[in-house]
Formats: structure tokens, C-alpha cells, sequence
């Protein structure tokens, strides 16, 4: 009996531990993010080991925000254009969705994971992108 307990008791947190909340991704998904692979609905996998451009997400605290691109200069600064892709955040269906919104599209992105290191999101072609957060370039 005292076994049988063991087990359901290890199986209840290991189940647990496994289904995320994803209100919890909120906090680590503002900052600077570059993209580490895409893995394609085929099942086909890119690797990127150099980014040109790197995205930066701000989010404020009603769940709104933008995503812009950014070029990295090697005095730690970025080269940018006042473009910039509106997003909202909502929890749905225990899942965390970004609403994309610019002059010319509206799309949506589902967050699967994200912490202090890592973003990881697929979009509605399933093309599952894995981010790396950024450091900055050091010169010196």
C-alpha cells in the first residue's frame, strides 16, 4: 500500500511539474531576443549561429506592446527604423498568444515556453521558432 502511495505520489508531481502555466512566460518575454533555430513544420531544422538582426519585444503591463528588428553595432548600440509590429498578449485555452498587428497584416503566434534564456514560439504555418536572449556585442 505504502508503495502504491510512492508512486501515484511521484507520478502526481511529475505530471504537475509538466503542464505549465503560461501566464508565468509574461514576465521573461520583454527584452532582446535572438533566434537560436526554426524547426519547420516538415520537421526540418535551420540552425542560426550568426543573426544579423535581433527582435526586441516590449510588453507593458495591460498586455500590449510591440516587436521591432535591430541591428547590432560593435559599439553595443542598434540600428533601427520606426518600424514596429504591435502586439497583444492574451491567455486563451491554456495557451499564451501574441497578436500581431501592422499596416499591411494581423497574424497570431502561440508562446510555448519562455524564461530569463530562452523564447520559444510557433506560428500558424507550425514552424516552431526557438529564441536565445540576446547579449550584447563587447569590443573591448
Amino acid at each position: 500500500m505504502m508503495k502504491q502511495l510512492t508512486y501515484t505520489l511521484l507520478l502526481s508531481l511529475f505530471l504537475g511539474s509538466c503542464s505549465r502555466n503560461p501566464e508565468t512566460f509574461i514576465p521573461h518575454i520583454d527584452g532582446y531576443w535572438e533566434i537560436e533555430s526554426v524547426t519547420l513544420a516538415n520537421g526540418t531544422t535551420r540552425g542560426y549561429y550568426v543573426n544579423q538582426t535581433i527582435d526586441y519585444i516590449s510588453i507593458n503591463d495591460s498586455l500590449q506592446g510591440f516587436r521591432k528588428k535591430l541591428k547590432p553595432l560593435f559599439d553595443g548600440s542598434y540600428e533601427t527604423s520606426n518600424d514596429a509590429e504591435l502586439l497583444h498578449l492574451k491567455i486563451e485555452n491554456d495557451s499564451l498568444n501574441a497578436y500581431y498587428k501592422t499596416p499591411y497584416s494581423t497574424w497570431k503566434e502561440t508562446i510555448l515556453s519562455a524564461s530569463k534564456q530562452q523564447l520559444k514560439v510557433v506560428n500558424q504555418n507550425n514552424d516552431v521558432y526557438l529564441y536565445k536572449r540576446h547579449s550584447h556585442i563587447n569590443t573591448q
